[in-house]
This record gives structure tokens, C-alpha cells and sequence, in this order.
């Protein structure tokens, strides 16, 4: 691994314009379009519109988060919309206390548990999930995209099971404040929690990344296994890591989700894979690993809410918006490999 490739170092080379390039497009493409849909819809700007669009990038969005983690690791995991959907569905399950109340209200409920209990259970459900694809993955050396596409239905197929293809649904009002509720803050008002807890989540993943000694290790192994495990990095460890990192996100925006939405859904996070990885790749997350950052992370869970959003405003198909968003997956990805064989060529 260069040194090139840790955050926050300098290189002693010449200006590198593929590299700057390929840094600086996702947040100028960003402010692109932002300029693009202002012009073409006023109500773009309108606050309720963005603090509404941030409410909905929230939860693939920390999720991205715990992806960058993996993909830094050069890994993948397929399985973050299922493991969310279980991990909503057992902190619901908890919270109303089984099946049989899972639609009454209140005094109509019979055995229930606080929030704080559920919101546990969903993380545990999380990290447990996450921790054993990493097991799986760092010590019996299963390549992630076959762990974690058995993952993805694994994962949903426990959903359906303990839901028995239903939805639960009627939370107390504490609940669902954490996914419905709004704070003022500063000189913004009516700042969805969601929109606040994804904010703190990113600070804390970048400070981890660029000044931790496990951070240098996430950058060190997906730069060069071989070399960081030749010196004394535990590798293995590290890989296991994130994905229990991941899978805690996962168990958060569970939690979050099915309280934003009053209802915890079997079907939930369906096709979130794409929207998670697209937000890290897009924001320069190089899928060989060990390159990339939180910061370029969420400008790409931003990008593509700014786009989903824009596109809505302007009534474009959603079908139309799907291949929009893959289009623009491709090109990352196409410029990405453009970008660093460059460098190589150069160097």
C-alpha cells in the first residue's frame, strides 16, 4: 500500500489530474445538479424539500457508511436490505411484544417493551448478523459476494418467517419519534432526527478512518493484504470488523426506518444494495479497496438523493429513474478503473 493511500497523507509526486479529477467529480456533479433542478423546479429549494430529501437518504446512507468499512477491505456485502429488514422486524416484534398485538394501540396492547429495548435488539440483531458473514468470510476465506448473497436471502427469508409475511405495525409515539420526529438546531428548524443521527454517524466514521490506528489497518488491507499481514496487521480481524460494523448500521436503520414508517415491513430495504453501494463507489470508494473515505461517501448517498429527488419533482418515471441511477453507477465505476490505470501508467 502507498502511502498515498492513507487519508490525510500527502504525496511527494507531480500534480496528479486524474486523481484530483476523480476526487473532486462526484461533488462538483452534486452541485451540478443542484444548480440544474433549482433552475428547472423552484420548489427544489424549497427547505422543507431538502431537509425532506436528507430524511430519505438517511437510512441508505448510513448504511453506506458501514459499506465504505467493507469496501475498503476490497469487500462487498449484498445482504444490507435484508439484514435491515429482519433486524426492523425483531426490534418490532420486541417492542409490541410478539405477533398477537402487532397492529392494536396503547392500552390495547397486552405485553410490550420501550423503545430503548427494541433499538437493542435491532442492533444485536445487526452485528450478529454481520459478524457471522464475517466469520465466515475472513476465516474459512469465502469470497464476500458468495457470503453475503446467501446473506441477502437468508436474511430476508428469517424476515418472513418471524413476521409470517406480515407487517407490525401501531408503535407507541416515543417510538416513532425517532423516525418521524424534528428538532430544532441551531439556525435550522424542523431537522429530522434521522437526518441528525445519519450526520453524527458520518463525523464519527470519518474520525475513526483518518485518525485511528484501526482505520489505518482498514486502509492497509484492502490497499495490500499480503503486505499488511507481513506487517503484524490482523488482518482477519480487521475484515471481521467490518462487517460487524456494517451490520450494526444495518440493525440503526432498521430501527429507523420502521419507526419513520409507523410499521416494520417484511419486504423493507428492497433494493437497497444498489442505492448503498452505488452512494459509496459514486462518492470514490474504489471497489479494489484501499481508497476512499466518508466524506466522498456521503456526497454519493446526497448525489443520488438529489437525483431521485429532481427527478420525482420532475415527474420522471420511476422506471426511468432506476436506469438513470445504474447509468450513473457505470460511469463511477468506468472512471474509477479509467482514473487508476492512468495513475499506473504513470507512475
Amino acid at each position: 500500500m502507498t502511502e498515498s493511500h492513507l487519508p490525510g497523507k500527502e504525496t511527494s509526486q507531480p500534480t496528479d489530474y486524474l486523481y484530483i479529477a476523480s476526487r473532486l467529480a462526484a461533488p462538483l456533479f452534486l452541485l451540478l445538479l443542484i444548480v440544474v433542478f433549482a433552475l428547472l423546479e423552484p420548489n427544489f429549494l424549497n427547505p422543507f424539500n431538502l431537509l425532506n430529501t436528507l430524511r430519505q437518504v438517511s437510512f441508505t446512507g448510513l448504511i453506506a457508511i458501514g459499506m465504505t468499512f467493507v469496501i475498503l477491505t476490497a469487500g462487498i456485502d449484498l445482504s444490507v436490505g435484508s439484514l435491515l429488514a429482519l433486524a426492523g422486524m425483531v426490534g418490532a416484534f420486541v417492542a409490541k411484544g410478539g405477533l398477537a398485538d402487532r397492529f392494536a394501540v396503547g392500552q390495547a396492547v397486552d405485553a410490550g417493551n420501550p423503545w430503548q429495548l427494541a433499538l437493542l435488539v435491532a442492533l444485536g440483531v445487526g452485528m450478529l448478523g454481520g459478524a457471522a458473514q464475517g466469520f465466515t468470510i475472513s476465516r474459512f476465506k469465502v469470497p464476500p459476494f458468495v457470503v453475503t448473497l446467501g446473506g441477502l436471502t437468508i436474511f430476508r427469508g428469517m424476515t418472513l418467517l418471524l413476521s409470517e409475511g406480515g407487517p407490525i405495525s401501531g408503535f407507541e409515539p416515543d417510538y416513532n419519534f425517532w423516525g418521524q420526529g424534528r428538532v430544532d438546531i441551531l439556525f435550522f428548524e424542523n431537522v429530522p432526527i434521522p437526518a441528525l443521527i445519519f450526520i453524527a454517524a458520518a463525523v464519527i466514521a470519518l474520525l475513526v478512518l483518518r485518525y485511528t490506528r484501526f482505520g489505518q489497518h482498514v486502509y492497509a488491507t484492502g490497499g495490500n493484504r499480503t503486505a499488511a499481514k507481513l506487517n503484524g496487521i490482523p488482518t482477519d480481524r480487521i475484515i471481521f470488523s467490518v462487517y460487524v460494523i456494517v451490520g450494526f448500521m444495518c440493525g440503526l436503520a432498521g430501527f429507523l426506518l420502521s419507526a419513520r414508517l409507523g410499521s416494520a415491513e417484511a419486504v423493507a430495504g428492497i433494493g437497497f444494495e444498489l442505492a448503498v453501494i452505488a452512494s459509496v463507489v459514486i462518492g470514490g470508494t474504489s471497489l479494489f479497496g484501499g481508497v476512499g473515505g466518508i466524506f466522498g461517501t456521503v456526497v454519493g448517498v446526497l448525489l443520488i438523493g438529489v437525483l431521485t429527488n429532481g427527478l420525482v419533482l420532475l415527474n420522471v418515471s420511476s422506471f426511468v429513474q432506476q436506469i438513470i441511477i445504474g447509468l450513473v453507477l457505470i460511469a463511477a465505476v468506468a472512471f474509477d478503473q479509467f482514473a487508476t490505470r492512468g495513475r499506473r501508467q504513470g507512475a
